[in-house]
């Protein structure tokens, strides 16, 4: 029993240390652009808290970003239209595969994508 203790000892330490080195990796996104599609918040999200403790607001000039760290600002760019807009990450998504960043409302209305729903975007670090 003491050596299939230890063994299952050191299979959850390797699984920690392995899972603490991905959330490290993701926590620090060190590429300074990328390419992918946009979305947008729902409506249903005003209000709500964000990831980072934040009320969501959707006149807010904010995003969601899988990885990069609260307080990041980037520039966002329509790649299909040269629109742009600066926004604060402070919440974590989207979830939806394929895409890169959530926007708030006002967010996506200066980058006119309302209708679409989704644009072609470039993500840039500012900070």
């Amino acid at each position: 029993m003491g050596a299939h203790n230890r063994l299952l000892r050191t299979i959850c330490l390797a699984a920690v240390v392995i899972s603490s080195a991905a959330n490290s990796a993701l926590a620090h996104d060190t590429s300074t652009t990328q390419e992918g599609v946009a979305s947008f918040y729902s409506d249903r999200f005003q209000g709500q808290t964000t990831a980072s403790g934040e009320p969501f607001d959707q006149q807010a000039l904010t995003a969601a970003h899988p990885s990069l760290p609260f307080g990041t600002k980037v520039l966002v760019t329509r790649e299909d239209t040269g629109q742009e807009v600066e926004v604060l990450i402070n919440d974590r998504g989207p979830f939806v595969q394929g895409r890169i960043i959530d926007l708030s409302k006002r967010a996506a209305v200066k980058l006119g994508m309302l209708r679409r729903g989704t644009a072609p975007v470039m993500v840039t670090l500012l900070d």
